[in-house]
């Protein structure tokens, strides 16, 4: 029987009573990433080129407005002051969306945001070809496009840039913003060929593809975090798992509102950059191509010098984003908007029929500075508002925009009033001269402070 059997017992298995008692091994800590191989190209800069592509392709609707006041008040007799109010909506939803885009991006991740918006853009521009009323211009153009390009706004990129990249965030931003000028670049000159020659209806069309076109590229190649394929952020030493998704976007967005709006430095920050956004994109984007065709200069010509502005703006742009790695950045600003103050007061004697040289020296002049102011206020933020620092730039961006928007309506009404645009030159640039100063009362945050956020 198997219980007469004598049993063997395996005495190595016993623990032995005369053996110290040493406490259980602790657990293991999860592997990290294998390192990448020795020169092999980060992922994070594959995702900075994604970002910049989807940027020029939604800039593309961007170069429209300018293009659009003249035919649109030849054919349908609006005024001025109308389609400059259908821009000027256009761009305050640009701005008032952004700090909810960041968010919603931190909720459902950039690719899904990015995709949605672009799809809208595309909607919004090509409804145009079909609109009768100046009511239907508003709607499409300025609701539909604006809230699409919103949630594609520059903290887009500060979004990109903060999760991608520890190392070179100054130069990557000054890229990622110069992709903007790089679609006006690109797309301007061949819109207003089209609005010359076959109308303003196949330019909203162009507009509508090329924001379509990017849709795919976007969710197929843009990634949501470096956590998504195992590495660590660029100039990053260590891995950082992927954050859970952050709900309440919208509570989130106001909360940090109200937190920021505590301090100076924001109302600071955002001053500056709603006279940065009154004396670009509200005045020079979409008033200097009829501006300059009040005074006898071809529509082609004058976007042709739009477009130049934009080469010299991606290479201003990068300059700038270098400068910022390097200097600090409220001296640059207080820099920038001097400068682009005195440029802009020179203006008025500068429009002729054709163009000549000191026409040329001013496009080149204002070019290197149209955005360069993007970077040091992207560091600005970071500087201040630590993890938070997207959102808050996303509400300066707000302020940006609705400066643009003001102006963008005003210059139009200053136009049907006083027969020329000459006074909004000048108060844009005496306005620049008030930004120059007030970038200079920002405060230095203190560095041990500033790491600690």
């Amino acid at each position: 029987m198997l219980s007469d059997v004598p049993q063997t017992t395996d005495l190595s298995a016993q623990p032995d009573p005369s053996a110290p008692h040493e406490p259980p091994a602790p657990p293991t800590p999860p592997v990290p990433p294998a390192p990448r191989a020795p020169g092999r190209i980060h992922r994070a800069w594959f995702v900075a080129v994604v970002t910049f592509v989807t940027i020029i392709g939604a800039a593309a609707f961007a170069s429209l407005p300018g293009l659009l006041i003249e035919p649109l008040h030849t054919e349908f007799d609006w005024s001025r002051g109308t389609i400059g109010f259908a821009v000027s909506v256009n761009l305050a939803l640009y701005g008032l969306t952004a700090p909810f885009a960041a968010a919603l991006m931190d909720r459902f991740g950039i690719r899904r945001v990015v995709a949605v918006a672009l799809t809208i853009i595309s909607v919004g521009s090509v409804l145009t070809v079909w609109m009768t009323a100046a009511w239907q211009l508003v709607l499409y153009w300025g609701v539909l496009v604006g809230l699409g390009s919103g949630s594609m706004a520059l903290a887009f990129a500060a979004t990109v840039t903060n999760r991608w990249f520890v190392a070179r965030r100054g130069l990557v931003t000054g890229i990622l913003t110069a992709a903007g000028a790089s679609g006006q670049l690109v797309f301007l000159p061949l819109l207003s060929w089209l609005v010359e020659h076959h109308g303003w209806r196949p330019a909203a069309v162009t507009v509508s593809l090329a924001a379509l076109a990017v849709v795919p590229f976007v969710w197929l190649l843009l990634r949501d975090h470096p956590a998504d394929v195992g590495l660590p952020a660029y100039g990053a030493e260590t891995f950082v798992p992927k954050p859970a998704p952050v709900t309440g976007a919208a509570r989130r967005a106001v909360s940090v509102l109200l937190s920021a709006a505590r301090t100076g430095p924001f109302w600071l920050l955002a001053g500056t950059f709603a006279i940065c956004g009154a004396s670009t994109n509200g005045l020079v984007k979409t008033h200097f191509v009829p501006a300059a065709h009040d005074h006898g200069m071809p529509i082609t010509a004058a976007a042709s010098l739009l477009a130049v502005i934009g080469v010299f703006d991606v290479v201003g742009t990068i300059a700038s984003g270098w400068f910022t790695d390097r200097f600090e950045a409220r001296r640059l600003l207080a820099v920038y908007y001097a400068l682009r103050g005195v440029s802009l007061l020179f203006l008025p004697m500068l429009l002729a029929p054709s163009v000549h040289p000191p026409m040329l020296f001013f496009i080149v002049f204002y070019g290197l500075d149209w955005v360069a102011t993007v970077p040091p206020t992207i560091a600005l933020c970071r500087e201040h508002y630590g993890e938070d620092s997207a959102i808050v730039f996303g509400w300066v961006l707000a302020s940006h925009q609705v400066g643009a928007a003001a102006v963008a309506f005003a210059g139009g009404l200053a136009r049907d009033v006083f027969g020329s645009y000459d006074v909004v030159w000048y108060a844009s640039g005496a306005l620049c001269a008030v930004a120059a100063l007030m970038a200079l009362v920002i405060r230095r945050r203190p560095v041990a402070v500033a790491a600690a956020v």
